[in-house]
């Protein structure tokens, strides 16, 4: 790989972190959908993101802890499923083609954000979300691993739907992204092993600079325009998803 390849990659990297960390995710749709289209096998391509993420959601993790952006008991109720999930995924993923799944993931995540920039626009109250956290761990890190990424659009638009504190949200959903991509990297490793290192440490680079600045982001954008662009995102990601799928673009 030459030095512009791997700034390249960098730069992708702390692009994507910087979405990742503010908004809750994309970190891992922005840096498949580059190793996609230089023809990086969809398990590959998973297995390379989740291990650069272990380095990016760690850094984000201390960042949205350090400027409070964590609720304790939203984490403990999401950990232990979503890491269960991750590696049956990526087991999935190592034996099975996930492409399957793709359309039906991204009609739901498009709903969902439509829901979203609704809410932006009306008052309602908002409550602390404590039911059906098990399931959504689990489906959020199973879909992360098969689909290369989906933990931060499935789980935090689910919860910010739902009316959960939107920085809260994202804060905890980040810290317990890091094990989830734990999990999933590991079993990778175990079912597939690693290779392209320069792309995982470019990826990882540019996202753990970028942490900091995307979890200070989050602390500091207003409530309704942050719920507008969290929307916005995901009805994007999920039409670029369903438009790819169909042989549209």
């Amino acid at each position: 790989m030459s030095l512009t390849e791997f700034l390249l990659f960098v730069l992708a990297g702390f692009i994507a972190q910087i979405v990742d960390g503010a908004l809750g995710m994309a970190y891992g749709v922005t840096a498949s959908s580059l190793l996609i289209s230089l023809g990086v096998p969809p398990a590959v391509t998973s297995a390379t993101v989740h291990a650069a993420e272990c380095f990016t959601t760690g850094a984000s993790a201390l960042s949205h802890r350090t400027f409070g952006n964590v609720d304790g008991a939203l984490v403990r109720r999401l950990l232990l499923p979503g890491v269960i999930g991750a590696v049956l995924g990526a087991y999935v993923l190592s034996h099975f083609p996930g492409d399957a799944l793709r359309p039906y993931v991204a009609a739901y995540l498009m709903l969902m954000g439509f829901i979203i920039v609704f809410k932006a626009f009306r008052q309602f109250p908002p409550q602390q979300v404590t039911s059906h956290l098990i399931p959504l761990g689990f489906i959020g890190a199973f879909v992360d691993a098969v689909g290369s990424g989906g933990w931060g659009p499935i789980v935090a638009s689910n919860l910010i739907v739902r009316g959960n504190d939107i920085r809260k949200t994202i804060g905890s959903v980040n810290v317990v992204e890091f094990f989830v991509t734990l999990a999933a990297s590991a079993t990778f490793l175990v079912t597939l092993g690693l290779s392209n290192w320069p792309i995982i440490l470019a990826l990882a680079l540019g996202g753990v600079l970028a942490a900091p600045l995307a979890a200070w982001v989050a602390k500091h954008i207003p409530v309704r325009p942050f719920m507008v662009l969290v929307g916005a995102l995901v009805v994007l990601l999920s039409l670029r998803t369903l438009l790819l799928f169909f042989g549209l673009i």
